[in-house]
């Protein structure tokens, strides 16, 4: 096992992941460039688009998919509407909506061509009801057209839409594999300009286990209805420098009909060292003085080995599946996953991934996530080496971080029940 973390005389500093194997290198001098903050010269809002700023916002709710569920907070607290038709999409606020993508990575097709996949029977009663209504059919057919469009289908212009070609994209319109999780808020709600974004870290910490809570529902049910389904990815890109279409608050959930080779050699690797994640986590970072924040069942900690400055969220009493888990444990890692985006800040780019223990694999892997700051562009040395450059140190990250998360428990925008450093 090579050394994680090696210091050299001049300053340089090298990383091997001790899960994945990425060498990357920190050179000195690199780290105090200013990041975070916003890319262009604010610009005042404009009180007609409230709400109405792109197609994830609430005021534009038919341009995207029809519903599978939305999470709302009223006097009896937070809970989920299902199944919601078209006509009553402004009945209630919805905090959090779950709605399949207008454009999957797998497709309907893909999953039934390939392996039998059909929809469930609670989804072709949703397509049916949704279709039985006017304002359901019409948003339905707009969206088919879209999708034909895309790709040059026949018929796309026909007026009116071939019932055929409606019936066939309504299928996957309601029966897709790949789901978006999508937050109210565009902007922060006393918002005055344009770069008063609302991401992850802009929610109080009960709005982001909501928003936890409903990704993990999804990913649940995910696996329940497509038996072929062997991992769901799950992963939240901000802002366009991360692969962003909208700099739009969003969760994305995607089934895959493999496990992929880094999680592939997880497993095996598990097989004769079933502490690993301990060991080369929570465990680790405490060695190296990396730790960034604890609570009572997960920890968080400056990464090591990754393409770029990351910050580590690990359940660290929990082996399970992320259904499996305790409210307290989900609160716990929700909790640490807002408090490294608030001390990230909404004005840098990143990419939170997820990293889980699928149903079918019987080893201990704790539910963990991974915030990289996409504040560096590879280029063809990494390409040629796979050597990742990477502007910032662990323990400069983990510096940046806890001082930014002592001011933020100091004014009360983080959760109580974290303890900084």
């Amino acid at each position: 096992m090579v050394e994680p973390l090696v210091r050299l005389p001049d300053g340089t500093i090298k990383q091997v992941n001790p899960l994945t194997g990425t060498k990357v290198w920190t050179l000195p001098g690199r780290a105090a460039r200013p990041f975070g903050l916003p890319s262009h010269h604010p610009l005042p809002l404009d009180p007609d688009d409230h709400d109405r700023h792109c197609a994830f916002c609430w005021g534009r709710m038919l341009e995207t998919t029809p519903e599978i569920a939305r999470v709302i907070h009223d006097g009896d607290g937070w809970r989920d509407l299902r199944g919601v038709l078209a006509e009553a999409l402004d009945q209630t606020v919805p905090e959090f909506r779950l709605i399949p993508n207008l454009f999957e990575i797998l497709s309907y097709d893909y999953w039934h061509l390939s392996h039998g996949f059909e929809p469930t029977a609670a989804s072709q009663a949703h397509r049916t009801a949704y279709l039985g209504t006017p304002q359901g059919r019409e948003h339905v057919t707009t969206l088919a057209r879209i999708r034909m469009r895309a790709r040059a289908a026949a018929g796309a212009d026909a007026e009116p839409l071939a019932e055929e070609d409606l019936s066939r994209e309504a299928v996957g319109l309601f029966a897709g594999n790949h789901q978006v999780v999508i937050a109210r808020r565009h902007y922060v709600d006393d918002a005055t300009d344009d770069t008063q974004l609302a991401g992850s870290g802009t929610l109080t910490p009960e709005e982001h286990r909501a928003f936890t809570e409903l990704t993990i529902r999804a990913m649940r049910d995910l696996y329940r209805d497509n038996e072929c389904a062997r991992y769901v990815a799950v992963f939240q890109n901000w802002l366009s420098a991360s692969g962003a279409s909208f700099d739009h608050l969003h969760k994305q959930i995607v089934a895959i009909d493999e496990l992929g080779a880094q999680k592939e050699r997880e497993i095996e690797r598990l097989r004769t060292e079933p502490d690993m994640y301990a060991r080369w986590g929570s465990r680790y970072a405490a060695e190296q003085g990396l730790v960034v924040a604890s609570t009572e069942h997960a920890v968080a900690f400056a990464g090591v080995g990754h393409r770029y400055p990351a910050l580590v969220v690990h359940v660290s009493d929990g082996e399970g599946c992320p259904w499996e888990l305790s409210d307290e444990q989900v609160r716990d890692f929700s909790d640490l996953v807002h408090a490294c985006h608030a001390a990230t800040g909404v004005h840098v780019p990143s990419n939170e991934e997820w990293h889980h223990r699928p149903p079918s694999v019987d080893q201990p892997m704790p539910l963990r996530a991974v915030l990289k700051w996409r504040i560096s562009t590879l280029a063809g040395f990494e390409g040629g080496t796979k050597i990742y450059v990477n502007t910032i140190d662990p323990w400069t990250v983990r510096e940046r971080a806890v001082t930014r998360l002592r001011e933020l428990a100091e004014a009360g925008l983080v959760s109580s029940g974290i303890t900084v450093g």
